[in-house]
């Protein structure tokens, strides 16, 4: 990793799930996405204390977390009631909930893409990718 690379903070309660998606990131062909620093957070607070004292460009967002919604972060960070002071990550929900007004939901709560469950390695990557270009 170098002074410059993306970090992105993956935000998931599943320990399984948090180790196959490191995983598969740090196996991308796209550079940019191999050597991100990938931060995790097992529940919101956790997000919460880590988004308040680190810059992140990226976060992979799971909505049904143990303490909660994964829409409630994503709100909080669009009107800057957590990580004030730096930078708005890009943010990513990532769910099973793949009906029309779950996707509307998101991008209301401040969503920036949404990634469905299950999804493919490929197709995590590719919208890490997108989405890091942005930053």
């Amino acid at each position: 990793m170098t002074a410059e690379s993306p970090r992105i903070l993956l935000v998931e309660d599943e320990e399984l799930n948090r180790t196959l998606v490191k995983a598969v990131l740090s196996r991308a062909e796209i550079i940019a996405v191999r050597e991100a620093e990938v931060l995790d957070a097992s529940s919101l607070a956790v997000a919460r204390t880590k988004l308040g004292s680190e810059d992140v460009d990226l976060v992979l967002l799971d909505m049904n977390l143990p303490d909660g919604n994964g829409l409630t972060l994503a709100s909080e960070l669009a009107t800057g009631k957590v990580g004030a002071g730096r930078r708005k990550p890009v943010v990513v929900a990532v769910t099973a909930s793949v009906l029309p007004q779950d996707r509307a939901a998101a991008l209301e709560a401040g969503c920036d893409g949404f990634l469905d469950k299950p999804y493919a390695a490929a197709d995590l990557v590719a919208v890490v990718a997108e989405h890091l270009s942005k930053r």
